[in-house]
């Protein structure tokens, strides 16, 4: 059995779903297919979940921090109002009815089911082949790495999945892995009482960040009573029906009562069926070009294509896809300006390149930085206020090319880069900006004083 329609949307997360909607609210006759959630990752395990979950542990540190300036306070954890908050207002115990009917009131017709490509414009889904005449949209996302350690397979572990579901929380947990998902449940959990230890076999945490934001890390968890082992990789785990013992390089051991796997994401275009249109299905992504075209009526949108696992970057991606499918102009993808943030407590922010990857462009680096507790505003802030922010820039060109913002509104104080960096605001422009007082973002002029390009 087959079908005729003008568009098929081959995965219904943040950009897959934003490019069915607006394709058909353009006047496409639009099918979306999606076995999972409509609308991903993000709004049931991911952005929306955890965030709640690090806004929640944030109060609980702030209570902790009154001693000292505003009298004094006993905090008591209770996990029951963030589970029943995540299942209540943000995830609607995981049914997504809301976003199924939205989909379709914008005129896409939504098929609930596993999906694959059949060749070119060709997408089979539950027994009907979908011949698309204008565009095949490939959205299906990423899933978490389950690395292949032995012993690791058919135990117990969590992903960030199971973490956002629990609705109690363990004595003790170990975590696999020292990026941004790991160390965010990490500190949050580690706030509710929960002994944590963090196990990452890089030499450091936040690999991909500046070496200052994985030392700031890794002092900021350590202050909090969580355990960080860098340099250390998990070569064997056993779980005895009870807890969960991991077995380092070296031959030391972790035990905890549970153990969360957070060392990555993955795709799987084997199952996506991309060897029928001639593409590489052992490929890490989706190879897409600057209009997210990945072959003659194919594009992808989001996590699949690789340029970054995150909410921002699938929208950003599906405003270009819809305007290429529709034939209207519009900037290709530019990501010189990617921006990212790890919700720890002080927020790491950061945009464009590090210190590190100029240089490996063979760019004229010039570094200036500040940190924020000699701030105004965060010397008045106090308790809490750890962080800095660095500047990267090209001194040939004049303009920055990359920034760190860490702080307790670390995530904020980037926007004001992410614009800098996009738009090559020249660095001399920059340093005759006037800055408001007292403010953490005015940190950006002391680091500018002192980013020297000569």
């Amino acid at each position: 059995m087959s079908e005729q329609v003008d568009v098929v949307v081959l995965g219904l997360g943040v950009g897959g779903e934003q490019v069915a909607g607006s394709l058909a609210e353009a006047g496409l006759n639009v099918v979306g297919i999606e076995g999972r959630l409509v609308g991903g990752e993000c709004p049931y395990y991911g952005c929306v979940p955890t965030k709640m979950i690090i806004r929640a542990a944030d109060l609980l540190a702030e209570g902790r921090r009154v001693d000292g300036m505003a009298g004094h306070v006993d905090v008591t954890p209770d996990w029951a109002p963030v589970a029943a908050r995540i299942r209540d207002e943000a995830t609607d115990d995981w049914n997504d009815q809301v976003a199924v009917d939205r989909l379709v009131g914008k005129g896409v017709r939504f098929v609930r089911g596993w999906g694959r490509l059949a060749g070119p414009g060709l997408v089979e889904a539950g027994g009907t082949v979908y011949e698309a005449s204008r565009a095949v949209v490939v959205g299906t996302g990423t899933a978490p790495f389950v690395p292949p350690i032995a012993g690791l397979a058919g135990t117990p572990y969590w992903t960030n999945q199971d973490a956002v579901r629990a609705k109690e929380l363990p004595e003790s947990l170990l975590v696999l892995g020292g990026g941004a998902i790991g160390l965010e449940l990490a500190q949050a959990l580690g706030r509710f009482g929960v002994r944590v230890t963090v196990v990452e076999a890089a030499d450091r945490l936040l690999g991909v960040e500046e070496p200052e934001s994985s030392e700031l890390a890794a002092r900021v968890l350590t202050a909090e009573g969580v355990e960080v082992r860098v340099g250390a990789g998990a070569e064997a785990v056993r779980h005895d029906g009870e807890s969960f013992t991991v077995t380092l390089g070296g031959g030391a051991e972790l035990s905890a009562e549970k153990l969360l796997v957070a060392v990555g994401r993955r795709t799987d275009l084997a199952a996506v069926g991309v060897d029928t249109v001639g593409l590489d299905p052992s490929a890490r992504f989706l190879e897409v070009d600057d209009r997210l075209r990945a072959g003659e009526r194919l594009w992808g949108v989001g996590d699949v294509t690789g340029h970054g696992a995150f909410t921002h970057m699938a929208t950003y991606q599906a405003d270009i896809v819809t305007r290429d499918v529709l034939g209207q102009d519009g900037p290709p993808a530019d990501y010189r300006a990617l921006p990212r943030v790890t919700f720890m407590d002080p927020e790491i922010g950061a945009v464009g390149l590090t210190e590190a990857q100029a240089r490996d462009q063979g760019l004229d680096v010039r570094t200036g930085s500040t940190q924020v507790p000699s701030t105004s505003r965060g010397w008045i802030h106090k308790a809490g206020n750890d962080g800095f922010i660095k500047l990267v820039a090209d001194a040939g060109q004049g303009v920055l090319v990359g920034a760190t913002s860490a702080g307790p509104t670390g995530g904020e104080v980037l926007g004001a880069l992410s614009v800098a960096v996009h738009g090559r605001v020249p660095v001399e422009q920059l340093r005759h900006m006037i800055y408001a007082y007292p403010t953490i973002h005015r940190g950006i002029q002391d680091a500018l004083r002192d980013l020297d390009l000569r």
